[in-house]
């Protein structure tokens, strides 16, 4: 018997044992549907439903009269590579420490300001595909509007005059183009008016009848800058090209004053779109780049064109479901489902919930609690990661790929004090690695930018960047408030996800080629950046917790302080990553290694308040926002390892404490962090309730009452629209099923029992390269499967509740566990 499993590889039983064990099928597991549903066209940008490749992304909006594709591309942005130095540095750097160490902490704020280094650029909308319909003025009716999971496809359907109008619209990695086929179920029933527009600087040419092209160029400077000085520099450059393919036997197009196409009387249209820009990597001056937008676009969009909507199709589905089948997830409360109440009793489970929208299953999710509704809600974190982010693309920003504003919130920038961090917790543990490599290639350019930044404004060696950077991997701090801007931190959190990168994968190559360049880079900073401090400690001066401010002594507000939390969590975490790497690839005797051991043990360890809770800076300073949004100081327990239940039982505890102070109001990523938190202190009363407060409807457009929640197309808000938590929520379920360190496997630590009594999972990793199926029944272990596929896998045992049990994973031989953790049989895993 064999049964598919991880990357090709197959899970070969013998006969004889076929009978004792029988795993969850692929038919059981798409017996729910996956789908994001809405009974109406989208009216803001929060109803649209989102597709993706990792660069190229639309909106389906899904109007009747009239509709369009909200066209996005990952590699427009503002700007040119910037300067990310200032002489000046040191100076002020120095004046900064000596008013700290002077205890002037708000002088030492407005001090900092002169380490500012500038804002970000800005994320630009490529533009919109518009569809004008020949049917506007009639009525219809069975509208319906859906994005599957499974097929990674949003699908409009809709009636009028007893014909059934459909449109399906995918976007393709393989090929690299959207595409989109209107049909209708009688002949010649499609006809509409195409047209190309964009926000941005544009010229739209029809070259035929089957075709136009869109050409702009994006702005050489952020909006502000260009207000206060006009914009003389050369922004990226880029193309949209639009194909056509139609059928039925009085199909025609017309040209419309050479801008629009008018299609009339098709049984059907395909709609492909390519898109091309003039960017060629972060160092390089869009004015010196020979990329030419319009050739590359046209060049992909022919390949295409030679295609047949089924062929285009086939290729998107092996493609993506390579990826996303990779996990499912099943989660229910049996027989007695407090869901069973809205399901009508002539329907099976599943077609209910495919004929309510997604918005009234959030509605009524405070009093369904229905679990189906959170496997969406994960599965929907996995499906965007993979649809914004992929090998060879940009790295995810705020908002994934998809922006409608040319001014959008927070100019859609990558947040390097947590939001990019939190867009890529879920590619390990819900098992799509691939999808983390175009965070490896920014820390790469960051890591370009950052020694120049280390050298001339610290006089550091090494590399650093701070809170806030764009596509030109901006290295330098943030022009604002120093309580946002004064974080050089932010390069050496993303290093931690190199180290987990390795732990997950355990990939050699990868750790001595990729990860450990970039993690000595960021150590030989961080072993400069760090002074003699009080009581024999080293410390960080200037500091800062994120975008939090303390009260000090002398009753002034103040951010800027010495050893924040935060900052020695991070470095601890670095500097353990960095020996534990050198140890693997024999440099264990270089200098840097033994500045490193020199430096831990003189690292201030974890201090606990007189209320009990983890002190956020190195002093007790009074706090005047006790449920401020930032759970910096809790890194070292999620997403770090410093902090553990089994080692550091008083610290744990503390960290509850703090989390109970913190409160459970805040943005959606602010929710889903603390969601983590509590799994890692194996509270799962407390996660569960996380999940509680996330699935909340936000009304789209205006203000609302309370930060957090979900818009009708289930992203995440803070308000408004940030797409971290998604990623957030995604990561933080998994933590809540399997934890794992180098040699310790823990199944279910966090699972809500009363909530999900029974369910499965299929597919998580853990680290030393496993992975994990687990089900379980009544609340409890029903038995677990787990395998390795490498040979330096070092998990040396499981645990369950109180059941520890030693093993020891051979490479590609499949284990199965029953609840009291005894191996009850293996089997290879053949390729």
């Amino acid at each position: 018997m064999a049964m598919d499993g991880p990357d090709g590889w197959v899970w070969v039983r013998r006969p004889a044992e076929e009978e004792s064990w029988r795993p969850w099928t692929a038919e059981e597991e798409e017996e729910r549907p996956l789908k994001v549903v809405f009974s109406s066209p989208a009216e803001y940008f929060t109803d649209a439903a989102p597709i993706g490749n990792g660069s190229l992304g639309a909106m389906v909006w899904g109007g009747v009269s009239s509709d369009k594709l909200q066209l996005n591309h990952d590699t427009l942005w503002t700007g040119v590579p910037g300067n990310y130095t200032d002489p000046k540095g040191p100076g002020v750097l120095a004046e900064v420490r000596q008013l700290v160490d002077q205890g002037r902490f708000a002088d030492a704020t407005a001090s900092a300001k002169g380490l500012f280094g500038g804002q970000s650029e800005v994320y630009q909308p490529l533009g919109d595909l518009n569809i004008e319909f020949s049917t506007s003025d009639e009525v219809y009716d069975s509208y319906k509007r859906e994005l599957d999971l499974h097929t990674a496809t949003a699908l409009v359907t809709y009636v009028i005059g007893g014909v059934q109008y459909t449109r399906e619209h995918f976007c393709s990695n393989p090929h690299q183009v959207i595409v989109t086929r209107f049909s209708a179920s009688t002949p010649g029933h499609v006809s509409c008016t195409l047209s190309l527009s964009s926000q941005l600087n544009r010229s739209v040419t029809v070259t035929n009848e089957n075709g136009m092209i869109m050409e702009g160029i994006c702005p050489g400077q952020r909006p502000a800058m260009r207000e206060n000085g006009g914009d003389n520099a050369t922004g990226i450059r880029f193309t949209a090209a639009l194909g056509l393919q139609m059928g039925g036997s009085a199909a025609k197009v017309i040209v419309q004053n050479d801008q629009k196409l008018k299609l009339d009387s098709a049984d059907w249209v395909v709609f492909i779109v390519a898109a091309a820009s003039s960017f060629d990597g972060p160092l390089v001056n869009p004015a010196d780049s020979k990329l030419d937008p319009t050739s590359l676009a046209l060049s992909t969009l022919n390949y295409s064109r030679n295609l047949t909507f089924d062929q285009l199709k086939a290729a998107h589905l092996d493609d993506y479901q390579s990826l996303f089948n990779r996990v499912t997830l099943q989660l229910s409360r049996g027989l007695n489902d407090a869901c069973s109440s809205v399901i009508q009793k002539d329907r099976p489970e599943e077609v209910a919930e495919d004929i309510r929208t997604s918005a009234d299953r959030v509605k009524s999710f405070s009093t369904d609690e229905d679990p189906s509704l959170v496997e969406l809600l994960f599965q929907y974190g996995r499906y965007l990661l993979i649809s914004c982010s992929r090998p060879g693309t940009q790295v995810s920003n705020l908002q994934g790929i998809w922006s409608q504003d040319i001014a959008p919130e927070w100019d859609a920038a990558p947040h390097l004090n947590i939001n990019l961090q939190m867009n890529y917790w879920p590619a390990l543990p819900c098992n799509l690695s691939e999808c983390q490599e175009p965070l490896f290639d920014f820390l790469g350019s960051l890591a370009v930018n950052g020694i120049k930044t280390a050298k001339v404004n610290y006089q550091a060696g090494g590399w650093v960047t701070h809170h806030v950077s764009d596509i030109w991997a901006k290295s330098s701090a943030f022009l604002k408030n120093p309580k946002h801007a004064v974080w050089p931190m932010g390069g050496a959190w993303l290093c931690t996800h190199l180290w987990e990168h390795y732990q997950f994968s355990m990939d050699k190559d990868f750790l001595e080629n990729t990860a450990y360049p970039l993690l000595e880079g960021c150590a030989n900073f961080l072993v400069d950046w760090l002074i003699e401090g009080p009581g024999g400690y080293l410390e960080t001066n200037p500091s800062t917790s994120p975008e939090h401010a303390f009260i000090a002594p002398d009753g002034k507000p103040a951010s800027v302080s010495y050893s924040t939390t935060m900052d020695i969590s991070i470095i601890r975490e670095v500097f353990l990553a960095v020996l534990a790497s050198a140890e693997l690839l024999g440099k264990a005797d270089i200098d840097l290694v033994e500045r490193i051991k020199k430096a831990l043990p003189r690292l201030p360890p974890i201090q606990i308040a007189r209320d009990r809770t983890v002190m956020e800076w190195a002093l007790d300073f009074k706090d005047p926002e006790v449920q401020h949004r930032h759970l910096s100081h809790h890194f070292g327990l999620y997403p770090g390892h410093t902090i553990a239940m089994d080692n550091d039982p008083d610290v744990c505890e503390a960290v509850a404490n703090s989390l109970y102070k913190r409160g459970e109001d805040g943005p959606g990523w602010s929710t889903t962090w603390k969601m983590a938190l509590w799994a890692r202190l194996l509270n799962s009363e407390n996660a569960y309730r996380m999940v509680l407060k996330l699935i909340t409807l936000v009304p789209p457009g205006g203000k609302v009452e309370f930060e957090g929640g979900l818009y009708t197309n289930l992203w995440t808000a803070h308000p408004p629209f940030q797409i971290d938590a998604n990623f957030g929520f995604a990561a933080a379920l998994a933590e809540m099923l399997i934890q794992s360190t180098q040699s310790d496997l823990y199944l279910l630590p966090a699972l809500p029992r009363d909530r999900w009594p029974t369910g499965s999972v299929k597919g998580l990793k853990a680290r030393g390269d496993v992975t994990v199926d687990i089900r379980w029944k009544e609340g409890e272990l029903h038995e677990a499967v787990l395998w390795s596929s490498n040979d330096r896998n070092t998990v040396a045992r499981l645990h369950y509740g109180k059941e520890v049990a030693a093993v020891t994973f051979r490479r590609g031989i499949v284990y199965r566990f029953c609840s009291g953790l005894r191996c009850l049989e293996t089997w290879p895993l053949c390729k």
